[in-house]
């Protein structure tokens, strides 16, 4: 069969997986139909946002469906309808059965690991964060467990310490939409010999990527500044680690920060702030500390340091915690 003749059924909704869908329309492979998650409100106005890749959809006029619920029988009924021979998943959500396996040639993910590590929603964020050199993405056939099927095809890329989740992110979105035509184009021509994740030779304990919540990005002082730069730049841009400063008269702001620098100056107790409220705040840390580079007030927008200083009277009478 040829790409242009294979039935293909887009499943994803962030931006990381319009890089995916865009190489297969633009590859000239035959997309008939596209799932995302249902419209939703987002901001102070609650204004009803649409998905990227229904964005995209519809600038292509790709026929769309938004279930609410993957076991829905009107919803089953029309995804059957497509008539799909493959079906490809980009950070969508978990599928049923009676989803994966309606097409012939089955249900491949790409996901932002090397599988079997970093199962879970934020396989990027905790590469970075627990400190990794290298990382990339996985194409894998669906099946009942979470990221857990059989592997078809992996690549690897660097992780310098000055990326950060949004520098990854991006490069492992282009590289992860070639794999996807790849697995696509290996598929049809049989090329495919997928590998059981057990069999692949892990020379660390697995370690999981879980969902992130604004708890999760709450900054420890108590560790090492090498922790916590890792940390930083695991939940930058987004969705942001944070501390909060106590002034003297008690207000308390949240600070969200997203690049640091590590330094080996300063030896108070963790969490103790160093300023000369013009150029620089740095913070002890469990060994070592952080100068501050780019961080963000409530209300504002994004400032280096010096920036924020001088609009902002920072004393080291804050308390940072």
């Amino acid at each position: 069969m040829e790409k242009k003749n294979i039935r293909i059924v887009f499943m994803g909704t962030p931006e990381f997986a319009v890089e995916s869908l865009k190489h297969l329309v633009e590859g000239g492979y035959n997309v008939v139909g596209v799932i995302t998650m249902p419209d939703k409100p987002a901001g102070r106005g609650h204004k009803i946002q649409f998905s990227s890749v229904k964005e995209y959809a519809i600038s292509q006029g790709l026929p769309l469906l938004q279930p609410e619920k993957l076991k829905d029988e009107t919803f089953l009924t029309e995804l059957k309808a497509w008539n799909a021979d493959l079906q490809i998943v980009v950070a969508f959500r978990m599928l049923p059965e009676v989803v994966w396996d309606m097409p012939r040639l089955g249900t491949f993910n790409l996901h932002a690991s090397l599988l079997p590590q970093y199962r879970g929603a934020a396989p990027i964020n905790w590469a970075i964060i627990n400190g990794d050199k290298e990382t990339g993405a996985t194409t894998f056939f669906l099946t009942h467990e979470i990221d857990t099927g059989k592997i078809i095809m992996q690549k690897r890329i660097p992780i310098a310490d000055n990326d950060n989740a949004g520098t990854v992110h991006d490069r492992l979105m282009v590289m992860g939409a070639s794999m996807v035509t790849e697995t696509v184009d290996a598929i049809l021509d049989g090329r495919v010999s997928p590998v059981d994740q057990e069999s692949v030779n892990v020379n660390e304990p697995l370690r999981p990527a879980p969902k992130i919540f604004k708890e999760t990005c709450r900054i420890d002082w108590n560790k090492s500044a090498k922790d916590i730069f890792n940390f930083i730049r695991g939940l930058s841009p987004y969705p942001a680690a944070w501390c909060e400063w106590e002034a003297p008269d008690q207000t308390v702001y949240t600070v969200k920060i997203f690049e640091t620098e590590v330094i080996n100056t300063t030896n108070g107790k963790p969490g103790t702030l160093y300023t000369d409220g013009k150029k620089y705040i740095e913070i002890s840390c469990g060994n070592g500390g952080l100068r501050l580079k780019v961080l963000q007030l409530p209300g504002k927008k994004r400032l280096s340091a010096e920036e924020l200083l001088r609009g902002f009277s920072l004393t080291e009478d804050f308390i940072c915690r």
